[in-house]
């Protein structure tokens, strides 16, 4: 099963879905995304076959340490590419094509450590381009501030982070959301700029408060930096504790334990 997990970085990721995947009998996933803690956790959960990925990092700490430490140890397979070729890929899935072309990659490693792309020669001149493929999603999460039970939601942070391509690049796709609103309710607090995700987008709600912790989740809460330097310090002998307490029990039971 390929997933896509929205979000960038550390940042307003659909945790809560992560943790309850995390704690399922779900594995041999391929997750693509714009990595973080999302990655690295279900790295060390033994989730993963396979990561796709433009950067995997927790934005204040550079390298996210538990998906270091899977690729290091060769416990999972990678497909790297440059931002744009990543969104690239997600567009094409999102517009049903197999293909979209670009220059970026050309001349640089991309090529090399991805031995299956190809390049393809403009129909209107010689030029050779990369062609990317469509990186088709069997499901999609997101995390978003405010949503309807229809599936209407809007983000009020200063980013959208391509959510709503990884909603549209996917065949199953389900928003998490900090506080549930009545459609009419959405832009109280929202822009009609950031009302960007519809319910044709949408195949479920989860009604999740705190959903994205410790990832940050603006102007509902910023990241929690303590607890990220906790969950960077579990690799190793400190991920068994790490696991039982802050994984292996239920959202409540986790958002009881970081509240403390």
């Amino acid at each position: 099963m390929t997933i896509g997990i929205g979000g960038w970085g550390s940042r307003r990721k659909p945790m809560s879905i992560v943790r309850a995947i995390a704690r399922s009998t779900l594995k041999d996933l391929t997750v693509v995304s714009y990595g973080g803690p999302d990655v690295g956790l279900l790295c060390a959960t033994g989730k993963v076959k396979r990561v796709v990925f433009g950067f995997v990092t927790l934005d204040s700490i550079p390298i996210e340490p538990h998906f270091r430490a899977a690729r290091q140890a060769g416990a999972v397979e990678v497909t790297e590419y440059d931002e744009g070729m990543f969104y690239l890929g997600l567009l094409a899935a999102a517009w049903r094509v197999p293909v979209l072309a670009t220059r970026a990659g050309l001349g640089s490693d991309i090529m090399r450590v991805n031995p299956q792309l190809t390049t393809v020669q403009s129909p209107y001149s010689d030029e050779q381009l990369v062609a990317v493929p469509a990186l088709q999603l069997d499901a999609a999460f997101v995390h978003m501030n405010r949503a309807d039970q229809r599936g209407n939601a809007a983000f009020l942070g200063p980013d959208l982070y391509f959510d709503d391509v990884f909603l549209m690049a996917a065949k199953q796709r389900f928003v998490s959301t900090e506080r549930l609103v009545e459609t009419g309710d959405l832009l109280q607090e929202a822009r009609v700029q950031q009302l960007r995700v519809n319910r044709s987008m949408v195949d479920g709600v989860v009604h999740s408060p705190h959903g994205a912790h410790f990832t940050s989740c603006e102007p509902d809460y910023g990241r929690d930096e303590d607890f990220q330097k906790l969950y960077a310090g579990s690799v190793g002998d400190a991920w068994a504790p790490f696991l039982a307490r802050y994984i292996d029990v239920d959202e409540s039971a986790y958002q009881a334990a970081v509240a403390q």
